[in-house]
């Protein structure tokens, strides 16, 4: 596929992603916004969260990055070199190994559940709220298990190019979980206390399951039926298996700086557990939307040049990817930082989320969003390594992270004071170095990422964002002053209207400004806009 060809797939493409990825983010807002209204951001909201980050952690670990990761790059190559029916067999292998594996981690999560939620709180709650935790993470373990078999079957679908239903799926787990959840949570108790959180819980798993069979359909037409097969000695999966055991290394480092910042914040008290996951959650929005789905995108094609050794066509569409990530979020990055507050404000200040809740967590917000274009990029750079067998570099790379976030953490948060921010702003540096010391190392390894063109891009984008950041300015200083005084729809239309002027003018320069990615966007709207008048 040459590159040309390649940029209007990854256009229509991310562009179907993209508002799947949409779709599931408000959903997923609105989960967050209704639990939050429900229990407010304290002691209840802090143990349902602590209790599904251990799943939650592992699904990132074992399902959404090593398993997907490994299992995209072998079966694109399957694909690619022996066709179909091979890469079928690899994929029963695969699926029937995953099933066994994860339902053994599920029961040891379940018998082990006291000790892990003491060493993730680092012994610092009180006893009922640990009670409370360790009962809510037995619930939801088996998620991890469902939420892993979706994951596969994700990729897939991707791997035959079919990306829109697999993005969608996402959307399905936070229906599950906000209708099941809050539906049970009320049946149990209808003044939504502790005990509400059990519905919580179950809900979780509702989703999770809604999540794994929304995609069977699409698997379906693809020509994929399952056939349990326990023949694991076999020369593709153990290259699956080979790939993921770095990639598990490389995010366990990820998952300990994970696990790092969870003990600082719930060592800080009630309250600051809730504020990071509600930040880093807005934060993930325009990650997952733009990052993901361009990284979603972006893997099969890498692999599958990788696999036939052109070396060029690699290069472009990962340097390609890149500079579409950064024109996508260097403008939300902006714009979470300068109206954290509004945002907040209006999608969570509600019910028992007070005011004093809105501003700690928009001090979060503020610090994640210093990160954002990294993490993006990262989505984008990280699995290409995979796809060219340095599947070393990320996990050398991560465990690197550790001690900087250790450190940081330390400095930020206790030695200068600034709480939960620090951790926030932790998070962000240590995304960067991430970023920067992988970009070094892959455009030594390609002899060079399109760079000067990547460089000249960045610059005409920042000088787009500097417009943009003088709106929020303004906006802060005159339409916002007398922001609390204001009801709900006021508050509502005064911030969208200021989104949309703001992304209006940003993106307006960018393409005045001759930024390629813009110029592509623009070309693929309006061929889709004349193909259907014809």
């Amino acid at each position: 596929m040459a590159a040309p060809e390649y940029k209007r797939v990854s256009t229509r493409a991310t562009g179907v992603v993209g508002v799947a990825i949409l779709s599931s983010r408000i959903l997923g807002l609105i989960r967050e916004q209704i639990f939050a209204g429900l229990f407010g951001a304290g002691k209840y909201l802090d143990a349902f969260l602590m209790a599904f980050r251990l799943p939650n952690l592992l699904r990132d670990l074992f399902a959404e990055g090593a398993l997907s990761t490994a299992f995209i790059t072998t079966f694109s190559g399957k694909i690619a070199t022996e066709g179909d029916a091979s890469a079928w067999r690899l994929a029963n292998k695969v699926a029937t190994l995953t099933a066994v594996f994860m339902s053994v981690v599920t029961l040891l999560g379940i018998v082990f559940a006291p000790q892990l939620i003491d060493l993730l709180t680092w012994w610092s709650w009180p006893a009922d709220k640990t009670e409370l935790t360790i009962w809510l993470t037995r619930i939801m373990w088996p998620f991890m298990l469902l939420v892993s078999l979706a994951a596969l079957v994700m990729g897939m679908l991707n791997a035959k190019h079919i990306f829109g239903p697999p993005a969608m799926a996402s959307s399905y787990f936070n229906l599950g979980s906000i209708i099941g959840g809050v539906g049970i949570g009320w049946w149990l108790d209808p003044h939504f206390g502790a005990r509400s959180l059990t519905g919580l819980a179950i809900g979780t798993l509702i989703g999770g399951l809604w999540q794994l069979t929304a995609q069977f359909p699409s698997l379906r037409r693809v020509g994929y039926k399952y056939r349990a097969d326990f023949q694991w000695r076999d020369q593709g999966l153990r290259a699956v298996l080979t790939l993921m055991a770095p990639a598990i290394i490389a995010a366990s480092a990820v998952q300990v700086n994970v696990l790092i910042n969870s003990g600082f914040a719930a060592s800080l008290g009630n309250g600051p557990v809730s504020w990071l996951n509600i930040a880093f959650r807005l934060m993930q929005l325009p990650l997952g939307i733009f990052g993901v789905a361009i990284g979603t995108v972006t893997l099969p094609l890498v692999s599958k040049s990788a696999a036939v050794g052109n070396i060029d066509e690699f290069r472009s569409i990962l340097a390609s990817g890149m500079r579409l990530a950064f024109l996508l979020t260097i403008p939300s990055a902006i714009g979470l930082a300068m109206l954290a507050s509004p945002i907040i404000s209006v999608i969570y200040q509600h019910g028992r989320f007070t005011a004093e809740m809105t501003k700690e967590t928009a001090g979060a917000l503020q610090f994640y969003a210093i990160g954002l274009v990294a993490y993006s990029a990262l989505k984008v750079l990280t699995p290409a390594f995979y796809a060219i067998g340095k599947r070393n570099t990320p996990m050398i790379v991560s465990f690197l992270a550790i001690g900087t976030n250790l450190f940081l953490n330390w400095l930020f948060t206790f030695r200068l004071g600034w709480g939960h921010r620090g951790l926030a702003f932790s998070t962000s540096i240590v995304a960067t170095i991430n970023f920067l010391l992988l970009y070094a190392l892959m455009w030594r390894q390609t002899r060079g990422l399109e760079s000067r063109r990547m460089f000249a891009g960045l610059a005409k984008i920042c000088l787009a964002g500097l417009l943009l950041a003088l709106i929020c300015w303004l906006a802060n200083y005159w339409w916002l002053g007398a922001w609390e005084q204001l009801r709900f729809f006021a508050k509502l239309w005064e911030l969208l209207g200021i989104i949309i002027v703001s992304a209006m003018v940003f993106f307006g320069t960018a393409f005045l400004l001759g930024v390629d990615e813009m110029r592509d966007v623009f070309d693929f709207v309006i061929r889709r806009i004349r193909t259907r008048r014809l």
